[in-house]
């Protein structure tokens, strides 16, 4: 097998571990919402609250991987994260999920591991879809959505706990024993280098906070706002949740291959403008939903979503080809705190107004800037392109 090939899909096992491990308080917290007697706001701050601490991570997360390499941080993360894991399993008061919460979210950071780790494998013209490819490890949370429920049901937390653990184990001893980091790997540089880089890279941020930031968020909040609008069952609108996470999966390497064969810039002014007409609807309808309207609206928008993010890291590495590690620390964290606010702000606006439309009125104000942002990409490609043709 070769190097490359092979090394993407430890990449992406290990990425998928991580964020399945990441993703379980969200499904764990709500099977103990009756029980306790949470309010649906609490439940969602212990949802937002490991996204806040992956997002946090992924910035020293990023510097480390550029300076000690992907293979090393990827296991030392699936190390960490196993005591947490194994707490997870017997914690269930409020406080106590809220802090094993925390630093089980620092799974989370591994997306600022694994964006250098793939592309110091492949060359520019096929790094978007490398990318594309590792970015299906944000399925994890979709499988913990499904899993836990059912974990818990037949067996009980501490067998979810110590389960999560194993995995985490093998997942870090496989990765030690089999990946290898790129022999060009990128050099360290310091933070600092990278954030002055100014609106080149914190452009890159403010799409990426509502691409990746924006599919967080729906899928942590879809589940909620399913039984909210249809009285569906838990376990019916967690299926639909995690249909929505693997459509945007799914769509993240079409994405990275789209920008590869068209140009990142164009495909994400595409993919903002459908999300943008999406949200219209949604907003629309958000007093008298259908569930027809509802699900083709909630899917197409997991597309345009996974493709946005797929795109937009095929631009990361292409913009910082020196210190690609840092710039996606910078950009991932940014995005996932993309996905730690707009849960709790629709809680509280459903509480304050009895509706959500303005939260999705919120993501069709933020898209249309984002498709601005899209279309002077897609002009400065341009000229950049004529002003070559001229020089030849």
């Amino acid at each position: 097998m070769h190097r490359a090939p092979r090394n993407l899909a430890l990449a992406t096992i290990a990425f998928t571990i991580c964020f399945t491990s990441w993703g379980l308080v969200t499904p764990l917290a709500k099977h103990l919402q009756d029980p306790k007697g949470w309010s649906d706001t609490q439940v969602l701050v212990l949802a937002a609250v490991p996204v806040l601490c992956g997002s946090l991570l992924r910035l020293p997360a990023g510097w480390l991987a550029d300076r000690y390499g992907g293979r090393l941080i990827f296991t030392l993360i699936m190390g960490a994260s196993v005591i947490p894991a194994v707490l997870l399993g017997y914690v269930t008061g409020y406080t106590a999920l809220l802090v094993v919460g925390f630093f089980m979210g620092a799974a989370g950071s591994a997306f600022a591991v694994g964006v250098p780790f793939v592309a110091g494998w492949y060359d520019r013209s096929r790094q978007g879809f490398a990318v594309g490819v590792y970015g299906i490890g944000t399925i994890g949370p979709a499988i913990a959505l499904l899993v836990v429920p059912r974990t818990l049901h037949r067996y009980g937390q501490a067998y979810l706990g110590w389960g999560m653990a194993a995995v985490l184990v093998g997942g870090a001893a496989i990765t030690w024993s089999l990946a290898r980091d790129a022999p060009n790997r990128a050099k360290p540089t310091r933070y600092g280098d990278v954030a002055g880089s100014g609106w080149r890279l914190y452009r890159l941020a403010l799409l990426y906070f509502v691409t990746f930031g924006g599919f967080v968020a729906m899928f942590t909040f879809l589940q909620k706002l399913l039984t909210t609008w249809f009285a569906l069952s838990d376990v019916d609108a967690g299926a639909r949740a995690a249909g929505f996470a693997a459509l945007a999966v799914a769509a993240r390497p079409v994405g990275g291959w789209m920008s590869d064969r068209y140009g990142a810039a164009i495909v994400l002014a595409a993919a903002f403008a459908g999300v943008a007409v999406d949200g219209a609807v949604l907003a629309a309808i958000a007093t008298h939903p259908t569930i027809v309207t509802v699900s083709i609206a909630c899917l197409t928008m997991g597309v345009f979503l996974g493709v946005g993010s797929g795109a937009i890291f095929k631009l990361v590495p292409n913009e910082f080809p020196d210190n690609p590690g840092a710039a996606t620390g910078i950009v991932g964290a940014i995005g996932g705190l993309g996905g730690f606010f707009p849960p709790v702000v629709m809680g509280l606006v459903k509480g304050w107004t009895g509706s959500f439309a303005l939260g999705f009125i919120g993501l069709l104000a933020f898209c249309i800037i984002c498709f601005g942002i899209a279309l002077s990409l897609l002009m400065r490609t341009r000229t950049v392109r004529t002003g070559s043709r001229v020089a030849a």
